[in-house]
């Protein structure tokens, strides 16, 4: 029997969905264990977890803690290096490499940047920031490079490669950590592991592209001059890559930077992040956010000083680089001869007493008007898509009581809205209405496990075929019978919630810099500000304002993930073809006619790769925002941190980054679909 076309399209994939789910809510009173998982059914998969890596971390902890003792004699002599050079020595050295690199405005900007750092009485704190980050860096330069360029050599291990560099990129951070914690113990060693760890997949990746794209003819220039194997690759190839491969060390150096701050949680070293987190613990929020100022300019310098590596640049005069470290060296000795040659006392600790003083002001005028927006936003958004409105519609909130009869009528409504929307010929969008009237009824923390199974399958069925459904299938089963099913819920819900805001606000945020190129000039160092923050920074405001609880989550995370929308929602929009516009115009249509049937669906590809890049953004902060309030899997993550569970650990990090790869494959999925749609 054929099948009609709606039954083998999305509609019959979204019938199954919607059938399933009702099913579900149906068989409820008799069949509980349709809705949750019983807690019979699961396995100690943490506890086999936490049994089998202790007997391989015990194994191994005898050269790991060799190691460890190796690596500290680097990390000992840079941060001897960097913490006993008179202060104008490391200043006059970074505004020499300022302007080699990009001659007046790059030197001034290290000048500024580092002189920023001095003044604000953390000098010796960020120079054993600096000193970590020298020893991780070329540790992840190494270790990636050397995995992209075995996975260039040999073509057989290339996809378990990018399987592994995938795996590295989407476990959350604090998972490093606990293995870690048990190998190395406490201490700086452990957060410059982590860094190098942490670092190096982008490294590889960046090696893999650059020998990628290196012309044909030019490897052939090498084969006919008589070059061997290595000669061809370290003296022609990877020169020919060294544009793309200084990318990669851009993205090194600011992911070292990002998690040698995340690591400060459990080094209690006397770096810059341990001092954040210090002085957020203690509500010093002055203090904390001059603090979080320094790792933002250290963060700014590095960025634009290693991206500037990777451009083609005008040469600058030697002399004047060898001038400005001489007068840094210069001034450094007198300071030496005359005393002086320490750090000064930070100039700003008043202004960070200013702003605790003022935020108190702040706050006591604002307070209801603040705590206001914190709970409407918790009571009528984020409640209700966690626990659904039949149980967050309340009298106290809302004014009256959900009742089973009103999620009737909403069913009702639904069903009556989307029979009306099949009979205009738009059967899918009718379908999924009705799924997503049942989703809020319901709430996400509280979907039945068969309707997200069966949902994820068809969406998957969707996107990429029979294959990935039942891989995502099978990988949602691993999260359902290890008992971690309800937190993963709970990130889920959180995650999601943060990406429709960020797909709402970002993409209209690159719509406008689409269509105003003031609107662009506003947005973009915007943009490039945020992205070179380290995530633990963007907790600081949040909590400035609103204090510990989900909702200073949902707003850390957005804030972190919304630049990838803009950016790509932008990239999309600005890159379709002039001749197509012009055909357009030509046909009569207006401009927004133009933007609403030729821009967007030619920007849907650029616009879904933006998409993917702000769920795997959010699933990365989602770990960080356990520090401020989340009851999901980044919280588990974080206390089998505190408890060395390293069963909970890697368990709970498993399940968080099977979460973001399936996000991921199925965005991919339906990216590459419109790319083939549009020929593209």
């Amino acid at each position: 029997m054929t099948l009609p076309d709606w039954a083998r399209g999305g509609t019959g994939a979204a019938l199954v969905v919607m059938l399933t789910g009702a099913l579900c809510l149906a068989l409820q009173p008799t069949a509980p264990w349709l809705i949750a998982f019983p807690a019979g059914w699961t396995l100690p998969a943490t506890q086999w977890v936490g049994a089998a890596l202790d007997v391989f971390l015990n194994a191994i902890k005898p050269a790991m803690r060799v190691f460890s003792a190796l690596l500290a004699y680097p990390m000992g002599w840079a941060n001897a290096v960097l913490a006993g050079l008179p202060w104008p020595v490391i200043i006059g050295g970074v505004t020499a490499i300022g302007w080699h690199i990009g001659g007046r405005r790059m030197a001034a900007l290290g000048a500024g940047g580092f002189g920023f750092v001095l003044l604000s009485g953390y000098w010796v704190q960020s120079m054993n920031t600096l000193a970590l980050v020298a020893v991780s860096v070329p540790l992840a330069v190494l270790a990636g490079g050397a995995m992209g360029v075995l996975a260039n050599e040999l073509p057989r291990l290339r996809a378990a490669l990018i399987a592994v560099l995938d795996a590295m990129q989407t476990i959350p951070t604090f998972a490093y950590l606990t293995p870690l914690l048990l190998l190395f113990g406490f201490g700086p060693v452990v957060g410059l592991i982590a860094s190098a760890i942490y670092a190096a997949p982008p490294m590889a990746r960046n090696v893999i592209l650059g020998l990628e794209r290196v012309e044909p003819d030019v490897k052939e220039a090498a084969v006919m001059s008589g070059a061997n194997r290595l000669q061809q690759l370290f003296l022609v190839e990877i020169p020919a890559a060294g544009q793309q491969i200084m990318v990669g060390v851009n993205q090194c150096l600011m992911a070292s930077l990002s998690m040698v701050i995340i690591a400060s949680v459990i080094g209690g070293f006397n770096d810059i992040g341990w001092e954040v987190l210090l002085t957020m613990r203690k509500a010093l929020f002055g203090q904390a956010f001059l603090a979080g100022l320094v790792i933002v300019v250290f963060a700014v310098v590095i960025d634009r000083m290693s991206a500037a590596l990777a451009l083609e640049r005008q040469r600058q005069d030697p002399r004047v680089s060898l001038g400005l470290l001489g007068l840094g060296i210069a001034i450094g000795l007198g300071l030496l001869v005359s005393g002086h040659g320490t750090a000064p006392a930070g100039v700003f600790a008043g202004t960070a007493e200013a702003v605790d003083s003022a935020l108190g002001d702040f706050t006591a005028r604002h307070g209801e008007a603040l705590n206001a927006a914190k709970t409407n936003a918790m009571f009528y958004g984020l409640l209700p898509l966690r626990i659904g409105l039949d149980e967050a519609v309340l009298p106290f909130t809302w004014g009256f009581q959900w009742t089973q009869a009103m999620s009737l009528w909403l069913f009702a409504l639904a069903a009556f809205a989307g029979l009306a929307l099949a009979m205009t010929g738009r059967a899918l969008a009718g379908t999924v209405l009705v799924i997503v009237s049942g989703i809020l009824e319901t709430g996400i923390a509280q979907l039945p496990w068969p309707f997200v199974l069966v949902g994820v399958a068809a969406l998957a069925w969707q996107a990429q075929g029979p294959r990935l459904a039942a891989l995502c299938v099978v990988l949602l089963g691993t999260i359902l019978v290890s008992g971690l099913w309800d937190r993963a819920l709970l990130s889920l819900y959180l995650s999601g919630a943060s990406v429709a805001a960020c797909a709402l606000v970002g993409g209209g945020l690159g719509l406008l810099a689409a269509v105003s190129e003031i609107a662009w000039r506003v947005l973009r160092p915007i943009c490039d500000m945020l992205q070179t923050i380290p995530l633990f920074v963007f907790l600081i405001p949040v909590l400035m304002f609103f204090q510990i609880g989900e909702f200073s989550a949902f707003l850390a995370i957005c804030a972190y993930a919304v630049v990838p929308m803009i950016r790509y929602t932008r990239h999309g929009l600005v890159s379709t073809p002039p001749d197509m516009i012009e055909a357009a115009t030509a046909s009569g249509a207006t401009t927004w006619q133009t933007l609403r049937d030729v821009r967007l669906p030619y920007a849907a590809p650029s616009i879904l790769l933006g998409l993917n890049q702000t769920i795997l953004y959010a699933f990365a902060m989602l770990v960080i925002a356990a520090l401020i309030g989340t009851t999901d899997l980044g919280q588990s993550i974080f206390l089998a941190l505190g408890q060395a569970d390293v069963g909970l650990g890697v368990s709970a990090g498993a399940a968080m980054a099977i979460l973001a790869f399936i996000a991921d494959r199925l965005v991919q999925g339906f990216a590459e679909e419109r790319r083939r749609a549009l020929g593209l």
